[in-house]
């Protein structure tokens, strides 16, 4: 492209993992660097890359990030044990036991917490995409949690004064051992949840018994990578049973067992269920809300969807499981809460019982809700809210907030939108279920990510959904919600690249997001309108039929499809927004 556009301010470029970083670099030079005279910021957060610097260049990512304003971000990997260990070898010279925890993690969390971002996910308005949702009513699947535990059973409040909070357990020796300590401001809420590990394993027993006497499949979902000292310690203890115990039997029967992230799990159960099985989510807040949702699907099904959902999900303010504190202990003892010196909670734990602590910011909180009014009232849509208010204080304090800027917003002459507050249950019935005209759900951390997950499967795929992560002082990151690809990328490598197949549409849009804020910034006509034009190229392929192979047969039209491989649809997407500009009509 002989001409082209220039943008004065530089994008913050996050490179990623896998079968996503092969489209992604493909994405920038068919729609970035050939087209616009631009700087970039180019940070190489690859897994290997983050082993090497041990974790250094995720702060990089941030302070690029606050620095220039604008990001995209493609997918990373969590690296794995068998990963770890080839990076390893690679790299000799690096000591395992001396790598930060963001050397290997997926990088997601601290990069949102780091900008203070809240996440906005929405469907990519295709016109022609229509999915044949599955058969739920009557479908034999049960949600089987413990009753006991956890949060449904904490300790939760809020703090009085400013001050700091401490974790305290008291052993066999008498002196008090400092876990944990943390600041909190006035109003901050604070919770603590233990499991007996002793209750966690009489309900796996329960669980895979059950399971071998119905002649179910047994499928299995906790969040052990982000929360490896609660999810994990109860993931630990279930599959030691299963293996001890119950995998021959199972195998005998001619049953499965399945695990997996319950996010993940939670979006391929509903968009694709299996005919009958037993669906373990130990951990009683998310497993009564998805018991709840289930028994609504088996009653009522999946309805046509008639509009675009969008969730947003507070992630600014470092609260609930994703910023908690969560080990297992190490002995029977007591478990104590301190708040400047004055004791909020005691309670008794075992050895090895799985301990979480957690709280959230006020402020931060306040931001967030702030947000969800701005966008709400910009998009036209109506606010639900899911909150568990009746018994928990932690939750208490969201409600507050939202009719504090409510009433600020009412007084400074802004409109607020209309809204609502159910339960976190009911909130998730009614996004799958019972879903209004135009709506924004939002919801904590660990809700949004496994609501948001189930949203984007019945949209079409995770790559059929934009995700936006924007924080209070205005910075802005784009990325696709979808993940590296890895048997995708497998395949790719066995083929020696013959073989390329993802989905690009949730990447092209994250990139056409993010310049259309740099030309919001910088008044920036050309760049707007290419911007737009970039969007409409990526609808009109999908909308004329252009698709890749996730999304055969979900198009309104499936006798005229045309299935082509990544290269394909970007090759289709670039034609299309050629067409304009050589018209004239730019």
């Amino acid at each position: 492209m002989a001409n082209k556009i220039s943008v004065q301010r530089p994008l913050v470029i996050l490179h990623g993992d896998e079968m996503a970083q092969v489209a992604f670099e493909r994405i920038l030079d068919m729609f970035i660097t050939s087209r616009l005279a631009i700087p970039l910021v180019e940070i190489d957060l690859s897994a290997e890359n983050r082993v090497v610097t041990n974790g250094a260049v995720v702060a990089d990512a941030i302070a690029a990030l606050r620095e220039h304003g604008v990001g995209i971000k493609n997918a990373g990997m969590t690296v794995n044990r068998s990963q770890l260990d080839d990076l390893l070898a690679r790299h000799p010279g690096i000591e395992e036991a001396k790598l930060d925890k963001l050397a290997t993690k997926s990088p997601n969390g601290a990069i949102r917490k780091g900008i203070h971002g809240n996440i906005t996910r929405e469907d990519i308005q295709f016109r022609n995409l229509e999915v044949k949702h599955p058969q739920w009513i009557g479908r034999d699947i049960e949600v089987f949690t413990m009753e006991q535990g956890g949060i449904k059973h904490s300790a939760n409040a809020l703090t009085r004064t400013t001050g700091v909070a401490k974790v305290i357990f008291v052993g066999s020796s008498g002196d008090p051992v400092e876990l944990h300590r943390r600041t909190l401001r006035k109003g901050d809420p604070w919770l603590l949840a233990t499991n007996a590990l002793d209750d966690v394993r009489a309900w796996a027993h329960e669980f895979f018994q059950r399971a071998i006497a119905e002649k179910r499949d047994a499928y299995l979902g906790l969040k052990d990578t982000v929360i490896p000292g609660y999810d994990g310690v109860m993931r630990s203890a279930i599959e030691e049973i299963y293996h001890r115990d119950y995998k021959d039997q199972l195998a005998a029967a001619g049953l499965a067992y399945h695990y997996e992230l319950i996010d993940a799990q939670a979006a391929r159960m509903v968009a694709n269920p299996p005919e009958r099985a037993l669906w373990g989510v130990p951990d009683n807040t998310s497993g009564r809300k998805l018991y709840k949702l289930v028994n609504e699907l088996k009653k009522y099904g999946i309805p046509t969807r008639k509009s675009h959902v969008s969730l947003s999900r507070m992630s600014a303010g470092g609260g609930d499981q994703y910023g908690s504190f969560n080990m297992a202990v190490e002995e029977d003892g007591i478990l104590r809460v301190m708040i400047d010196g004055e004791e909020m909670h005691a309670r008794e734990v075992g050895k090895g019982d799985p301990i979480l602590f957690m709280s959230n910011d006020r402020q931060a909180i306040k931001d967030w809700v702030l947000q969800v009014f701005r966008d709400a009232s910009n998009k036209n849509k109506e606010v639900y809210f899911g909150l568990k208010r009746e018994y928990m204080e932690y939750d208490e304090v969201f409600s507050k907030v939202l009719l504090e800027v409510r009433y600020e917003l009412a007084n400074s002459g802004v409109r607020p939108p209309s809204f609502m507050i159910m339960r976190p249950s009911s909130q998730l019935k009614k996004m799958i279920c019972d879903p209004p005209r135009s709506a924004l759900y939002p919801a904590q951390n660990l809700d949004g990510d496994i609501f948001s997950d189930i949203a984007a499967a019945l949209g079409g795929s995770l790559a059929t959904a934009s995700s936006i992560i924007e924080s209070k002082d205005g910075t802005m990151l784009f990325e696709a919600p979808h993940g590296t690809a890895h048997d995708l990328y497998l395949r790719y490598l066995e083929t020696d690249g013959k073989e390329a197949h993802f989905n690009s549409s949730a990447l092209i849009y994250a990139v056409a997001n993010a310049l259309e804020t740099m030309a919001e910034r910088e008044a920036n006509e050309a760049l707007a309108d290419y911007s737009a034009h970039l969007k409409n190229a990526l609808i009109e392929t999908v909308a004329d039929g252009v698709i890749t192979g996730d999304l055969k047969g979900k198009t309104t039209t499936p006798e005229t499809e045309t299935v082509v491989d990544m290269q394909g649809f970007l090759d289709a997407v670039a034609s299309r927004l050629d067409r304009p500009l050589q018209d004239g009509n730019a």
